[in-house]
């Protein structure tokens, strides 16, 4: 009979479980190798004669086990490929009881972003979800938290920063062992260790901590603004949990290739340098935005996630969805300016997108195994999960939300918990039947779409499950927390209707003629609104009453209409048509973004001159007024307009006006002149210089890549290489994948923008199939990457593309994206579909226009 460890799905026995973990390890960076030795103090609930704990390609030895003053080695040591564990058999059964068990063991870096790796000059961990068995045997699920002890010895002139702050330091031969302090107790996945030559701020104190940003040398000057939030978020933090920071220092430190955005280690937080350092005189406002909203992301997990930690991974939105939103509420309260909502709003389109698919996934959805738990840190957990949060706090009030996770933080503090943990601690503090909301959203694939129609002062109100596919149908329904905005000769108001079932008929407060109507105000609920003509026209004629998240999702509600095919696409056109004079920088994106789809999906040839013409025609005049220079302090919003118009009307309508402002200000910019560009038009102005550009300016871009201390600028000058369209440019920027030039890091991303371009695109899809083993090894295994390489697949156009990409994810299939397969392919398969029926209504709507 097999042992249960020859299954995948396996999962360790709790009758066995750490307390402390004292590791000795040594690093040799050279060769790449480490070793180690660790002791650790276990109970023993039962009587069993085996111990099992997790490894990869970990050669143990030299193990003992101790208990009452005796000893016992282990019959055999065998490993499990399967469970990714080893399985210590003894002669006999264990006495239950207080236990220790000495373990030494040898190993090697993982090649690619995971366990323990290098990144160029820095060696550096990342063990979520499942990878600290590549550097110790333990017992490598959330939990079992465990107390941590390190020491780690090194080459001698080298930083080394681990979970606590160091107590000890030595020098041993040519090795420095560094001793840390004790952890808390903490699941394995939150053990962080880095090394290298870096360089940090000073420490600086937050009610006790100090706090310090960590970067290579030659990027020292870019650590100040991650410092500063961390600074100003860390104490609203502990006034919202009511409960102090727990892990004695805060180190934050980029690396220079990462697999994912950042990673909440408990004290080290680590992060892709994009995401931590920047250079606050000439980066964009989205890039400021972007690092302080994922410090706070990470700085929430250490309450969410480290101090309360999920039990297993079926509950990783408990982490990532609060993470989301509550990094959102607090920059919202450090920068009110910023509007970071609108932001929310423009990343949860991109779960409603992946939920309106028959391959969707609840937010709570069964993880049998660790490689499921890897394909569940996607939009649904994160954007979905945060504005599910967010609908909850606004049913309940933030005062009594607020009171509910206070309760949660501190009956689970240490420990670990599930969802209904969370849900009895809302209920109770809210007085309100939270779980019945929280089951049905977190438990339930999908979402409504709720349909108005208004009849005098009464309100028609239905929902169904919407799904992007035509004609697709399910019989599902939600309690939907629907909040009206409407005006009437009282003025605006607001009601509140709790729509439980398919249908219900609400009667408006209020008296006079209802003049405009939204039932999703300040778009805070997670569901789509389909409006009846007459109530479609009345917000289109009153798109000033609205507040710009109510202009944004009516835009996005009427494209889903379309993709679903149950609204023309020509209404879609002749309603983004009313918004040629909008002003506000959100609602441009969301306009921008829908008529980039058009122009690039649905028009070919004339139609696609024509398309560009008109969007030129709209758009132009904006930019025409408000000029390329920015004005001395001018306000964010407007430099935040003119960048989206020049997106737009540059880069989307390639207008040949916008590219001669912008080529000699690129040129100016790259020989140094910092005020020839507004930072917040560095990207798009790059972008369509670049499409159009020469050799000479494609080297200059491949020249400073490697020199560029900025990883934004870095970035965009990589990503640059891939918009060339000249034919002999194209085939460069494909044969740099396979070079030093792209990182591990932006390999997904690079084979993005390769697939993107529309001149090099077919010839780069036909190069990529035959080259599939090659462009899949060149992520190094990372399942994140692995996932986006398989989405930016979606890029491809045609019903010929989508066959092929069909046969070739059928033929080499990869194991770790089967759910990005599923979804990006079911998507693929739409967008061919969407292309085929509304080109012709596209091309008779442009001959239409004056």
């Amino acid at each position: 009979m097999a042992h249960p460890t020859e299954d995948k799905n396996f999962r360790l026995p709790t009758s066995i479980r750490p307390r402390r973990y004292a590791a000795t390890l040594t690093l040799d960076l050279d060769a790449k190798s480490f070793s180690g030795q660790q002791t650790i103090d276990l109970d023993v609930a039962a009587p069993s004669n085996e111990i099992i704990l997790h490894g990869i390609a970990l050669a143990l030895s030299d193990v003992t086990f101790r208990a009452g003053g005796q000893q016992r080695k282990p019959a055999s040591i065998q490993p499990a490929q399967a469970s990714e564990t080893v399985v210590l058999r003894f002669d006999e059964a264990l006495p239950t009881g207080a236990a220790s068990l000495d373990v030494a063991w040898t190993g090697r870096f993982t090649e690619g972003l995971r366990g323990l790796y290098q990144a160029g000059k820095v060696a550096a961990t990342q063990f979520e979800a499942a990878d600290a068995r590549r550097l110790f045997p333990c017992f490598d699920e959330p939990a079992f938290k465990a107390r941590w002890a390190l020491t780690v010895r090194v080459p001698t002139g080298l930083t080394v920063l681990g979970n606590g702050p160091v107590v000890k330091d030595t020098q041993e031969g040519n090795l420095r062992a560094v001793t840390f302090q004790e952890t808390e107790v903490l699941s394995s996945y939150l053990i962080a260790l880095v090394v290298g030559p870096l360089v940090g701020t000073d420490a600086q104190d937050v009610q006790g901590v100090p706090v310090r940003t960590w970067a290579l040398p030659e990027k020292a000057h870019l650590t100040r603004f991650g410092q500063d939030v961390a600074l100003a978020v860390l104490p609203r933090l502990q006034d919202y949990f009511g409960l102090p920071y727990a892990f004695t220092k805060l180190d934050q430190v980029g690396i220079p290739d990462f697999e994912a955005g950042a990673m909440e280690n408990a004290g080290l937080i680590t992060y892709r340098e994009v995401a931590l350092l920047l250079d606050p005189a000439t980066a964009p406002l989205s890039v400021k935005k972007r690092v302080a909203e994922v410090v706070t992301h990470e700085l929430a997990h250490q309450w969410f996630g480290n101090w309360v930690t999920m039990v297993w991974w079926d509950d990783l939105w408990l982490n990532e969805a609060f993470a989301t939103w509550m990094a959102f509420k607090i920059v919202d309260q450090w920068r009110p300016e910023w509007r970071m909502w609108l932001d929310f709003d423009a990343h949860r389109a991109s779960a409603l997108h992946l939920d309106a698919l028959k391959s969707t996934h609840p937010i709570h959805g069964e993880v049998r195994n660790a490689g499921e738990a890897g394909e569940s840190f996607d939009a649904i957990t994160y954007e979905k999960g945060g504005a599910v949060l967010r609908m909850i706090e606004g049913f309940l009030g933030e005062g009594p939300f607020r009171e509910g996770i206070r309760q949660y933080m501190r009956k689970h503090a240490r420990a670990n918990a599930v969802k209904e943990d969370l849900w009895n601690a809302l209920g109770d503090a809210a007085k309100q039947p939270v779980e019945e909301l929280a089951t049905a959203w977190v438990g339930q694939s999908g979402f409504p779409l709720v349909t108005a129609t208004l009849d005098g002062r009464g309100l028609s109100l239905s929902q169904r499950r919407y799904y992007s596919e035509p004609g697709v149908q399910s019989a599902e329904v939600w309690p939907v927390p629907v909040v009206l905005r409407y005006e009437d000769s009282t003025g605006v108001r607001e009601q509140r209707v709790l729509l439980r079932d398919a249908q219900a008929t609400v009667k408006l407060e209020g008296e006079g003629a209802v003049k405009w109507l939204t039932a999703n105000a300040g778009s805070t609920g997670f569901y789509r609104v389909a409006y009846d003509k007459p109530g479609l026209e009345k917000l289109a004629t009153n798109l000033k009453s609205l507040a710009p998240s109510e202009r944004t999702a009516l835009l996005a509600d009427q494209w889903a209409l379309v993709r679903a095919g149950q609204a023309s696409v020509a209404d879609l056109l002749d309603l983004a048509g009313r918004f040629g004079d909008e002003e506000d920088d959100s609602v441009l994106d969301e306009l921008v973004g829908r008529l980039a789809y058009i122009e690039g999906r649905l028009a070919d040839g004339e139609d696609q001159v024509r398309f560009r013409a008109w969007v030129e025609k709209l758009l132009g005049p904006g930019l025409k007024k408000l000029g390329w220079q920015s004005a001395p302090n001018e306000a964010d919003r407007v430099k935040l307009r003119r960048a989206s118009l020049v997106r737009a009307v540059g880069g989307l309508a390639r207008s040949q006006d916008a590219l001669a402002e912008a080529r000699p200000r690129v040129e100016r910019m790259l020989q140094g002149q910092r005020d020839a560009l507004e930072p917040n038009l560095l990207d798009a102005a790059v972008g369509m210089v670049a499409r159009a550009g020469d050799a000479a300016l494609f080297d200059t871009f491949l020249q400073k890549i490697p020199s560029e201390p900025d990883p934004a600028t870095q970035r965009r000058y990589l990503m640059a290489l891939t918009a060339f369209e000249a034919p002999e440019l194209t085939a460069r920027a494909r044969g740099l994948l396979y070079t030093d030039t792209v990182k591990t890091q932006d390999v997904a991303s690079f084979v993005a923008g390769l697939l993107g371009n529309r001149v090099g695109r077919d010839a780069w899809w036909a190069q990529m199939r035959t080259q599939w083993k090659d462009v899949v090894a060149r992520t190094g295994g990372a399942p994140m990457l692995l996932r986006r390489i398989v989405e930016a697949m979606g890029m491809l156009r045609t019903r010929e593309h989508l066959e092929q990409m069909q046969a070739l994810l059928k033929a080499q299939p990869i194991p770790e994206a089967q759910q990005a397969t599923a979804q990006t392919l079911e998507r693929l398969s739409q967008d061919v579909a969407l292309r085929e029926r509304c080109m012709p209504e596209v091309s008779a709507w442009l001959k239409r226009q004056p």
